[in-house]
This record gives C-alpha cells, sequence and structure tokens, in this order.
C-alpha cells in the first residue's frame, strides 16, 4: 500500500501519539486501546450511521426488487428502467453504503500499521514497545499484546506440550474466538437473506487463521471497535424500523388504497337503515 503511505502516514503519527498519551494517562496499554477505539467509533458516527442506514434500506426493499427483476426479466432495458424508477420512488442510493465504507479505510489501515506488525516488520507500537525494551500487557490478562497468539502457542511446547500451550495461550485463543464471533454475529444480526448469512459464517471461519497470526492487540482493538459497532447497528435498525414501514408491494405504499364509492351507492347505502326502522315502527 506504498501509494497510500501519504494519506496514512500523517493518519498513523497522530492515532500513535494519541495512544502514547491515553497509556500514559491510564498507565495500561490494552486499555488504551479500547479507549483510542472508543474514540475512533465516536469520531466515525456520522459515516457508520449512513453505512448502516444504506446497508438496511437495500434489505428492505430486496423483496420488492425481485419481484420487478422476475416480472420484466424478458426485457432488459425496461427492468432497468423500472429497478432505476423504483429506487427513485423510495429514495434509496444502491452506493449509498460503499462512500462511508471507503471514507473509513484509511483510518483503518492506518491503526493495524500502529497495532500490527511481524517481528521482521513491526508496526508502531511494536518498534516503540522493542525500542524501549518494555512489553505491553493488558490489566492482568494477556502478557504481551504485541505477540500473536501462535507465537505463544509455539514457546509454550506448541503441539509437542498440546495442554499446556493451550493453557499458557489460553487468554489469546479466547481473543481469536471473540475476533470471529465478531465477523460472524453482525451479519446474522442484519435483516437479510440465508445466503448472506452463510456467507458471514464462512468469512467467520476464515477469520479464526487471521486472528491466529495477529498481535493480540490487533484483535483487542477490532472486538472493542465490533462491539460498539453491533451496539450501533441495533440502534441504527430501531430508529430505521420506526421510521419506515415495511412494503407492501413493488413500487407500491405499505397500505392500500381506498377507492371512494359512486355517489349513488354511497346514497342506495345510507338509506338501507332507514327502511328497517320504517319496518321496526310498523
Amino acid at each position: 500500500m506504498g501509494f497510500l503511505q501519504p494519506i496514512l502516514a500523517p493518519i498513523e503519527l497522530v492515532l500513535f501519539e494519541l495512544l502514547k498519551w491515553l497509556e500514559a494517562l491510564v498507565g495500561d496499554w490494552g486499555v488504551a486501546i479500547i479507549l483510542l477505539t472508543i474514540i475512533v467509533r465516536v469520531l466515525l458516527i456520522p459515516l457508520t450511521w449512513k453505512q448502516t442506514k444504506s446497508m438496511y434500506e437495500m434489505q428492505r426493499i430486496q423483496p420488492q426488487l425481485k419481484e420487478l427483476q422476475e416480472k420484466y426479466k424478458n426485457d432488459k432495458e425496461k427492468q432497468q428502467e423500472e429497478v432505476l424508477k423504483f429506487y427513485q420512488e423510495h429514495k434509496v442510493n444502491p452506493f449509498g453504503g460503499c462512500l462511508p465504507l471507503i471514507l473509513q479505510l484509511p483510518i483503518f489501515f492506518a491503526l493495524f500499521a500502529v497495532l500490527g506488525g511481524r517481528p521482521e516488520k513491526p508496526g508502531a507500537l511494536m518498534k516503540f514497545l522493542a525500542e524501549a525494551g518494555q512489553t505491553a500487557n493488558f490489566l492482568f490478562v494477556i502478557p504481551d499484546i504485541a505477540k500473536t497468539p501462535q507465537a505463544v502457542f509455539t514457546a509454550a511446547g506448541g503441539m509437542g506440550a498440546f495442554f499446556a500451550a493451550v493453557w499458557v495461550a489460553l487468554p489469546y485463543l479466547v481473543l481469536v474466538i471473540l475476533f470471529a464471533l465478531s465477523v460472524w454475529l453482525p451479519q446474522q444480526l442484519m435483516p437479510g437473506e440465508k445466503q448472506q448469512k452463510m456467507i458471514g459464517s464462512y468469512m467467520a471461519l476464515i477469520m479464526l487463521y487471521f486472528g491466529w497470526i495477529s498481535p493480540a492487540g490487533v484483535l483487542l482493538y477490532w472486538v472493542t471497535s465490533s462491539i460498539w459497532g453491533i451496539g450501533q447497528q441495533q440502534l441504527t435498525l430501531k430508529v430505521m424500523q420506526s421510521q419506515q414501514p415495511a412494503l407492501a408491494t413493488a413500487g407500491g405504499s405499505s397500505e392500500p388504497k381506498k377507492v371512494p364509492k359512486p355517489k349513488m351507492e354511497e346514497a342506495a347505502e345510507s338509506s338501507k337503515p332507514a327502511k328497517k326502522k320504517k319496518r321496526k315502527k310498523k
């Protein structure tokens, strides 16, 4: 990502200086990462709100959109015209969730560059700790957040001393599992089709491997960010559901229109009770 370096370098510097200031304030690198994550998520609320809102609107209209596509499947030009008209009628932008996501990417890349890295190519935090001869812990739970679960497991004996190695690496392994769950759970909570949720499940399995080879500091950031994101997602969905009733038909409103009755029929119906009353009097 050399072409992004002019953009990422200033962001990395700001984030790392903020991280060092937070660590000096609380005296714990893990807690400092959590606080930094919360600060970043608060600053990104306008973008993530728009992204979640756009995703919800697209999921909400999917059944009606499929009806339109099926109806005009033999006329692609007409199909495209009706789909665009449908988007305009319901004020939905199919690409509305892309721009907020793209704007967030430089910050996420910069955070990974600060917290991540490998011994042969350390990130800003790992380089700082190595030069200072320090280790970065997270309370009494994780003794070194610069290490990966894989490195801790291997150093403790690996497969040759499996149970002992698992016991030593247990806090790191819990982070790996939480990391995978943080990828799987948001997909399950979003309204959508089973196929999309299955893709989310496969992604969670892949994330187990990435969690295994990632420094604990990166996992701590990701899990904290995901917990915040899930809470914000559910709040956004509740607001959207309260503001927008479900659609009934493609291109239509949620309530059927009432067809006014002709005046002659209304007059005939209004006269019926009167006749019954006269019969009762007789």
